[in-house]
């Protein structure tokens, strides 16, 4: 007892002020007791989150179903560019052209190298993007390696609504068939197509991962042309007829996926066949790419991919009732009710007429606003002139304070009088 009077004894007063201030702040942060551990030593909640949605990477880890990558020798790809350069650099109209700036770039030569290089990638992380691969495929992906090439005629015929990775096309343009290319010698090894001896097949599909009806995992297929002899389309077996998209009003945007099948012999898709005369019958175009694709995973490799975005339209209307032979479907969003709080007696700082109708019938609050309306408005003359200068009127200093920003805002034309 004595050591310590001893020890207390050499502090002096600002010494003891400042130690009992320091303990102080370890318990006591902006004037509120500490809860809990300090905020150096406590988890963020990001760190929190992160812990409670931990996924064990080798089972989120996706499988890639396509063709790989095969990358040519690196000296054949600096033997191209030594070649191109000194090609560029020995042609004296080139220089000429850049020196007097109207040298132009060929769009479609820009294209050609992109999709060579970099341009499946960059397709593939659009579809991850969009959540293509993760609704169609589940926890596997492929790189697009052949460049699909999707265009939806006109009334006319002519190709006006091409398909890229995303983009927006109405129903009202893809009313028929789309007119699809692609090259069917590819070699997937990520250089110029080859010729490759012998027939090719292919097989295409068009389906809507986002709207079925009755069963939220499952699609719709809008469109399956199998065995697609050397990349012509028109000469595949159709399996299910096209159907155009039909989104239903106040669901958004819908995904319309094309799929691009290699295959490497003539295969049997009966099991999927829709008739011609049970082409509008939406429960047999019920389709589930992830489960095709693993009923003939031994004789199909995704090769190519485009989609597009659908929403509604006018022109659905009469295809529902006319085509579909249904009702025409409207979803609505159900909003809950907004929550109140327990009514207190004396509510400060708030106007006493917007407070009470908080808890009133607000049809009633309307009907009462309406009866006021139509009691200023004379039944041949209609309502009164509005004021020219609102501002410069008084209010009587006798009215209240909430009554007098209510005669404010009708003056002036705000709030609830431009609802009635």
């Amino acid at each position: 007892m004595a050591a310590r009077i001893g020890v207390q004894s050499l502090l002096s007063g600002p010494q003891l002020l400042a130690t009992s201030l320091a303990t102080t702040r370890l318990q006591v942060r902006h004037g509120h007791r500490l809860r809990g551990k300090a905020p150096g030593v406590a988890k963020t909640l990001e760190q929190r989150l992160a812990e409670e949605r931990a996924v064990d990477p080798e089972v989120a880890r996706k499988v890639n179903i396509g063709f790989p990558h095969l990358k040519p020798a690196r000296s054949a790809q600096l033997k191209e560019r030594l070649d191109h350069l000194k090609a560029q650099r020995s042609n004296p109209e080139l220089e000429k052209l850049a020196r007097a700036k109207t040298l132009t770039v060929d769009p479609e030569l820009v294209r050609r190298d992109w999709l060579k290089t970099s341009g499946p990638f960059h397709v593939q992380r659009l579809a991850e993007h969009y959540g293509v691969f993760e609704h169609l495929f589940g926890a596997a992906y492929f790189v697009p390696r052949v460049n699909l090439k999707v265009a939806f005629p006109t009334s006319g015929g002519e190709l006006a609504s091409p398909v890229y990775y995303g983009n927006v096309i109405k129903p009202s343009e893809a009313t028929s068939e789309p007119d699809v290319q692609f090259d069917p010698n590819f070699d997937f090894k990520g250089s110029e197509s080859k010729q490759v001896g012998g027939d090719s097949w292919w097989t295409l599909v068009l389906t809507n991962p986002d709207g079925h009806f009755t069963e939220s995992d499952k699609e719709y297929c809008h469109w399956f042309v199998a065995n697609i002899p050397n990349g012509d389309v028109a000469k595949g077996e159709r399996i299910v007829p096209y159907l155009q998209p039909i989104p239903p009003k106040g669901t958004g945007f819908h995904r319309h996926v094309f799929v691009l099948y290699k295959q490497e012999k003539k295969l049997d898709f009966g099991e999927y066949a829709v008739g011609e005369q049970d082409r509008t019958d939406l429960a047999k175009r019920t389709f589930q790419t992830v489960e095709f694709y693993r009923r003939f995973q031994d004789e199909i490799t995704p090769a190519g991919l485009a989609f597009f975005q659908a929403d509604w339209d006018q022109s659905l209307v009469g295809f529902y009732h006319d085509v579909l032979k249904r009702k025409h479907p409207v979803y609505e969003y159900d909003f809950p009710a907004p929550y109140l709080r327990d009514q207190e007696w004396f509510p400060l700082r708030r106007p006493f007429n917007l407070y009470m109708d908080k808890y009133r019938d607000p049809k009633q609050v309307a009907k009462e606003y309406l009866a006021r309306k139509l009691a200023r408005t004379h039944p041949f003359e209609g309502p009164e002139p509005a004021l020219r200068f609102p501002n410069a009127h008084p209010v009587p200093r006798e009215v209240p304070s909430w009554l007098t920003t209510q005669i404010k805002k009708d003056r002036r034309g705000w709030g609830r009088v431009n609802d009635v």
